[in-house]
């Protein structure tokens, strides 16, 4: 019979550490790539700042590091309100914790529609553009070369910016969880000898970051109006519609299929 309490204690012990494990995780998802990263590491600071004032019986320090820990929380929710907010919006629609994976196909397939029409509007007319697709690898350092706009993404605002003489029409578009983050940011540029000498700075770029990042990279030459993707330091050119839409799909939506948070992250980048 001891035996058996011990057993069932040990495994209601397990699932106690894999729930709190998987609720650590998903938050973790949530303030990933936003303000709040900057927070958990400021916290983390002080927590060793005032455990080492504990350890070396340093009286002064401690009393500043512990008024800090008692008024920081208060700071926090004033702070970062938004953050807060939209974790508990997750919760309310049950999306902190995953969604369905038509939700998210249907999610995926809207923003990919947006980028299809921008990209086959400003090809039509030679309007050069470069959109970076951000996946895994995380991309706020680009983020922060440009100019921020948290915009939700549009085929109509990602024409615009890239329309001629605009203030933003030159740099790069970054897009994360179906939102435009930024714009005129700079990304890296291929140092590859073998590239063809016909491909611009847009395409030098596309290449350049998608050699360090996995992000998928569009770009519409202004020369020719053609539509190219590239992965992994390779690219694809001259893609009609139908083909730039088949390949962002097989792309997105079936890893993002395993991925029930969904998470985008977008930039681009003119070419010259």
């Amino acid at each position: 019979m001891f035996e058996d309490i011990s057993l069932l204690r040990l495994l209601v012990s397990v699932i106690d550490i894999a729930l709190v494990a998987f609720v650590i995780y998903k938050l973790i998802m949530v303030i990933r790539g936003t303000r709040a990263v900057q927070l958990v590491k400021g916290i983390t600071v002080i927590l060793v700042v005032w455990f080492l004032s504990l350890q070396f019986g340093l009286i002064t320090l401690q009393w500043i590091m512990q008024q800090a820990v008692t008024y920081g929380l208060l700071a926090i929710i004033i702070i970062f309100q938004p953050e807060l907010r939209r974790a508990l919006e997750q919760l309310g629609r049950g999306r902190l914790f995953g969604k369905g994976t038509t939700a998210v196909e249907e999610e995926v397939k809207g923003n990919i529609e947006h980028i299809v029409k921008a990209a086959n509007y400003m090809g039509k007319r030679r309007i050069g553009a470069l959109i970076s697709l951000e996946r895994e690898t995380g991309m706020n350092d680009y983020v922060e070369t440009g100019i921020t706009m948290n915009a939700k993404l549009t085929s109509e605002l990602l024409i615009n910016i890239f329309i001629p003489n605009t203030p933003l029409h030159d740099g790069a578009v970054i897009i994360k969880n179906s939102e435009i983050m930024a714009a005129g940011c700079y990304l890296p540029l291929s140092e590859n000898p073998f590239i063809s000498k016909e491909l611009g700075t847009r395409h030098r770029a596309a290449l350049g970051v998608s050699e360090v990042t996995d992000s998928l990279t569009l770009v519409v030459s202004e020369e020719t109006g053609g539509i190219s993707v590239t992965k992994n330091g390779e690219l694809h050119r001259n893609l009609d519609e139908d083909a730039l839409r088949t390949l962002l799909e097989n792309e997105l939506i079936e890893k993002d299929q395993g991925n029930t948070s969904s998470r985008w992250q977008w930039g681009g980048k003119k070419n010259g």
